[in-house]
């Protein structure tokens, strides 16, 4: 029973009890019994008024209980004509306006942040309190190649709908402790900076992570480091050789002056160290070709003639090798927008890569007979064109994802390590995009992804 029922039960009770008195002596002095009857029933109405506006407090918290329960911050309690009533009241609604305007800014605040998550290019990745992923933007769900995740964990996600490619990142990404930032590479070389933090809601810590993909800035940074030092190797080689080239053409003129035994032998000396010499200027010209590389003069060319060429170039050769060079897929595509000695050039380079991989795979006894296959179609879905060539060796199969593209790095015996260096830089110059990619097989492809 409530507070103010129970006040009236009380007031009406023992009121009952002095009235049932009272009419008792209605019969001895009637006059006086009408009198007290009438000063209880004032009593009874004073009481009642009092009690309504003793509890009216009790009453404008109950609306203000009801407004909060239903969140209904906007709504006010009507002020009452009774001055120290109305000072709760204003209170009351003090408290509501202050509630309300708190809520306005943090659904503004919520929006921008809805917003600003699905504008920026770093995938976020937010846990509840049970490390159940709760919010995943648009760049993390197109990173991971996932759609569905309400309620996934990272282990639940790896196994249930992930994409194999990212398994290895995911992962990684599991093991990665509050506080931590590393830098990962997937199984296309691609390389992201990860960051995993807290933050607190509710009186509790819950995790995100920050996954920013730096492949492109590492590629910029390693491009300008190698640049300087190939300089700074060149310049110093060059005025070198220069100078040495200069001066065994000045020893040549005391060869007449040598005794018949000794002038073979000095000539002899000469020629050789006057070749090492061009070998070395040659050398270091590789080299400056990747740095020295023109800007692209696009002009429209039909790729698969150009290969045609490449095919016709070295089938002879893989033949007596005992590799098979042939086309799988060669769609009739239109001709495209590229600088055709370069891209010839790089595509000289991958296919002898991968014909030199072959090669030495068949030597060392891997596989009796190998094969690099080319495949030229259009994907429909996407409007692109896929380029790939892929060869049987299995050579790359234990090199670490993100040293593939790594500049100087090579896995052939006496190789330099600028072949994919200067692949890479024509084809990032054509704007298309590439990757080397070891199949499930342990097939090696690399794949030119065109804009058709």
């Amino acid at each position: 029973m409530s507070l103010k029922r129970r006040l009236l039960a009380y007031l009406f009770g023992i009121h009952g009890i002095f009235l049932a008195l009272a009419f008792s002596f209605y019969l001895e002095r009637p006059l006086l019994i009408v009198c007290l009857e009438l000063g209880l029933a004032c009593s009874l109405g004073l009481s009642l008024y009092l009690v309504n506006k003793v509890l009216q407090p009790l009453d404008f918290a109950q609306q203000f209980h009801d407004l909060l329960q239903d969140e209904n911050y906007a709504s006010r309690i009507k002020p009452d004509r009774n001055t120290e009533i109305n000072g709760l009241v204003i209170l009351f609604n003090r408290m509501l306006e202050a509630l309300y305007k708190e809520r306005l800014e943090l659904g503004e605040q919520r929006g921008f942040l809805d917003r600003l998550l699905e504008a920026t290019p770093t995938a976020v990745i937010v846990f509840d309190f049970d490390d159940k992923i709760s919010l995943m933007n648009a760049s993390a769900q197109h990173l991971l190649e996932v759609k569905e995740i309400a309620g996934l964990s990272l282990p639940q996600l790896l196994q249930e709908e992930s994409g194999a490619s990212k398994n290895d990142l995911l992962s990684k990404l599991h093991q990665l402790l509050p506080g931590e930032s590393a830098v990962y590479s997937d199984t296309e070389g691609r390389r992201y900076r990860c960051q995993r933090n807290q933050f607190t809601d509710r009186g509790f810590k819950r995790d995100f992570l920050l996954i920013d993909e730096i492949t492109a800035e590492l590629a910029s940074s390693e491009k300008a480091t190698y640049e300087k030092l190939i300089r700074v190797l060149a310049h110093e080689v060059n005025n070198t050789v220069a100078a040495t080239g200069s001066v065994l053409e000045s020893l040549l003129f005391y060869s007449g002056q040598l005794r018949t035994e000794d002038s073979q032998d000095f000539m002899t000396a000469i020629a050789a160290v006057r070749k090492r010499n061009g070998n070395l200027g040659e050398f270091i010209e590789r080299f400056t070709r990747v740095v020295k590389m023109p800007e692209p003069e696009l002009k429209p060319h039909d790729l698969a003639a150009m290969l045609d060429g490449i095919v016709y170039l070295y089938r002879q050769q893989c033949s007596e090798l005992g590799i098979s060079f042939n086309w799988i897929v060669r769609d009739d595509l239109p001709l495209l927008m590229l600088d055709a000695p370069l891209m010839e050039q790089a595509l000289l380079n991958i296919v002898k890569n991968a014909i030199e991989a072959v090669e030495a795979a068949i030597k060392s006894g891997q596989q009796e007979a190998g094969y690099v296959h080319l495949s030229l179609r259009r994907i429909e879905e996407d409007s692109q064109i896929l380029l790939s060539v892929t060869d049987s060796a299995r050579l790359l199969s234990d090199v670490p994802h993100g040293q593939l593209f790594t500049p100087f790095f090579t896995t052939k015996k006496g190789g330099q390590g600028i072949g994919l260096m200067f692949v890479r830089e024509v084809l990032n110059r054509h704007g298309y995009e590439h990757k080397l990619r070891i199949n499930g097989d342990g097939e090696t492809s690399f794949d030119i992804l065109i804009d058709g």
